[in-house]
């Protein structure tokens, strides 16, 4: 009896162990998947979804460039041959500099400015490959004979800044918004959560021991699982990064306002104060400091207040300055400058030119504004580099630059060809035919405000788009109307003229003008209109092309009304005063989905970006039965008749 009790006993307590080890051992079984789905879930979140394809050249409809000079960004040795990315594209050089291949942007490569230029092995590859990153259109890989292209599906993430190929067979990807990615041969993911949405310009390092450089958030140093932040308050001498290099257990970061060192990941001291830096190289005992206006300076690192060297040619000044990159070599380092190569030695101050670029028609190639005078002269506007005229038959361009023409908006040539108005971000300079500034007008002058906008002829003066209204200038003196006058926003960007109707697009939705005096302003909300930022007009027939940033282009009627487009009324922007008018067309400039073609008889619209060198269109006129379509990486033209869907 009494074994039997101890036997009940000890079956239930098996039991109870049985059922508690059960128990225990399917909490730990819900836990570990709940960890390998949380695991999961987290990976398919940071993963992106991307294409991966051979890339083949562009059937080109007919777009022919005008050369512009090239920007050099980076350059790499590659089978023994030189490859240099730049405004252009790719350009193939033998190690005695001699051009071998271009490779064209638009053409040969995606329409997307190449922006970093890397040699690495990436995942299962038999060797080493050349590795290209563009500014929108994700990454090339190139073996020397053809291109494949990784090719992110969400926007954001194909805004590459910078490459980084590591020992592992990855490649990492500074982008401007996703922050650091990782592309393991077979997707792309987000490297880790603390390096993400940052504004990457630089990066250093393998996948476990990374230094990134911010735009605006300093550095960070990415090991041992965890991110450390360095800025201006932990001696950082700016919170933007511009370059990285290290060497050991040191690390050197620049900026514009001079360089820190790094020892075993904290900081030990400023060095080069007060140089934009560019780019770096150290040597055993200096450390080499490319800047944008002083060449090269050379940082002797042994003493705690080391000297400074600069290195510069200055017989040749201009190419020597806005240094991109420094290659070591065994007796020196390359430069790679804005405009050339140049080797430099060790033991010389001296600067040798390795390559140049080539002959070009135009001085820059980031276009803001384009115009064709009576004389079939063409004036290309630049953001930052002033403007080209370029005459009409052969002869040689003009460039003015100065501190007024520096940064244009519109260029209108007056129609009986005496005067061309050029709008620009200090004022509104008046140029005779032969392209002599002859007056320039600002707030002291009467405008409402410096920078101008656009300009257009009106009644019998000028209407002048300012951020702070509309000037007009006619016999009887400037006069200004803003919104205490009715106008629906002070900042306009954009005029269009019908007869004695102004129609004004501003960042606040439309104002209708009818001789000087507000006659209706339209809004979103409470009207048709989708968009109240408006950046381009122009007059069709009897209705207005309304250009907007952010829902495309829409139509208004003389009636007031409204009217979309099947594909043309969208999520995207055009670009200001990218907008033009011709007997059978109408063309759109936009950021991002190239150009925008209006058959005005069909009244339907369609896009190409085949044969540009670059899809954000910038500007855009019409002379001799061509169309010239200004980029941000260039200008081409093309015959009118060609632009058929």
């Amino acid at each position: 009896m009494e074994r039997a009790i101890r036997k009940r006993l000890w079956w239930s307590a098996g039991t109870a162990l049985f059922a508690m080890t059960l128990l225990a051992g399917l909490v730990i079984w819900r836990a570990t998947q709940a960890f390998n789905t949380s695991k999961e879930s987290l990976r398919a979140e940071q993963e992106i979804s991307i294409v991966q394809k051979p890339f083949e050249p562009i059937q080109n409809p007919g777009f022919e460039s005008v050369r512009s000079s090239d920007t050099f960004v980076q350059a790499a040795r590659f089978r023994d041959n030189l490859y240099v990315a730049g405004s252009s594209g790719l350009i193939e050089y033998d190690l005695r500099g001699a051009l071998l291949r271009e490779f064209h942007s638009g053409h040969d490569l995606p329409a997307s400015p190449v922006v970093a230029l890397a040699v690495g092995q990436i995942a299962d590859a038999p060797q080493p490959e050349l590795i290209l990153a563009t500014a929108d259109q994700g990454i090339l890989i190139f073996d020397g004979r053809k291109f494949r292209q990784v090719y992110p599906a969400r926007p954001d993430a194909r805004a590459i800044t910078s490459i980084l190929p590591v020992s592992n067979g990855h490649l990492l990807i500074g982008t401007k918004k996703r922050g650091v990615l990782v592309y393991d041969g077979k997707t792309i993911r987000e490297l880790h959560p603390t390096l993400a949405h940052q504004y990457v310009r630089a990066l250093a390092g393998t996948e476990v021991d990374l230094w990134v450089g911010t735009i605006d958030q300093g550095v960070k140093h990415w090991h041992s699982g965890a991110t450390d932040t360095f800025g201006q308050s932990n001696g950082l001498p700016d919170k933007q990064v511009q370059a990285i290099a290290l060497a050991g257990d040191k690390a050197y970061v620049g900026t514009p306002l001079g360089v820190a060192e790094f020892s075993d990941g904290r900081y030990s001291r400023g060095l080069a104060p007060g140089v934009l830096a560019t780019a770096l190289h150290v040597t055993t005992d200096e450390l080499w400091v490319g800047s944008m206006d002083q060449g090269v300076v050379r940082v002797p690192l042994a003493s705690k207040r080391p000297a400074r060297i600069s290195a510069r040619d200055n017989s040749q000044p201009e190419k020597t300055q806005e240094v991109r990159q420094l290659v070591g070599t065994e007796d020196g380092a390359l430069v790679l400058t804005r405009s050339g190569l140049f080797e430099l030695k060790n033991a010389s101050l001296g600067w040798k030119e390795a390559l140049a670029s080539g002959s070009a028609t135009l001085t820059d190639g980031n276009i803001s504004a384009l115009a064709v005078d009576k004389n079939g002269q063409l004036w290309v506007g630049y953001f930052d580099r002033g403007l080209d005229i370029i005459p009409g038959s052969p002869g040689r361009a003009l460039h003015v630059e100065d501190d007024h023409v520096l940064c244009v908006n519109r260029i209108w040539p007056d129609a009986d060809g005496q005067t061309v108005e050029v709008a620009t971000a200090n004022g509104l300079v008046r140029f005779s035919p032969s392209g002599k500034p002859m007056q320039i007008l600002g707030r002291a002058d009467g405008l409402i405000a410096d920078h101008v906008t656009d300009v257009a002829p009106y009644q019998n003066g000028l209407a002048v788009a300012t951020p702070a209204g509309i000037t007009f200038l006619d016999s009887d003196g400037p006069r200004s109307i803003y919104s205490f006058h009715g106008l629906v926003n002070n900042h306009v960007y954009a005029l269009g003229v019908s007869s004695d109707d102004l129609m004004v697009g501003t960042l606040g939705g439309l104002s209708d003008l009818k001789k000087g005096f507000v006659k209706m302003n339209y809004r979103a909300g409470s009207s048709g209109l989708k968009q109240n930022w408006i950046t381009a007009v122009v007059r069709v027939d009897d209705e207005w092309m309304i250009g907007t940033y952010g829902s495309g282009i829409m139509s208004l009627d003389d009636s007031g009304k409204f009217q979309s487009f099947e594909k043309a009324t969208a999520e995207m922007e055009i670009n200001p005063n990218a907008m033009l008018a011709t007997k059978d067309h109408v063309f759109a400039g936009t950021l991002g989905n190239g150009l925008f073609v209006y058959d005005r008889e069909k009244r339907r619209w369609h896009s190409v970006t085949a044969g540009l060198p670059s899809t954000n269109v910038t500007a855009l006129a019409e002379g001799g039965g061509y169309l010239y379509v200004g980029t941000d990486n260039g200008l081409v033209r093309i015959e009118e008749k060609k632009l058929q869907p």
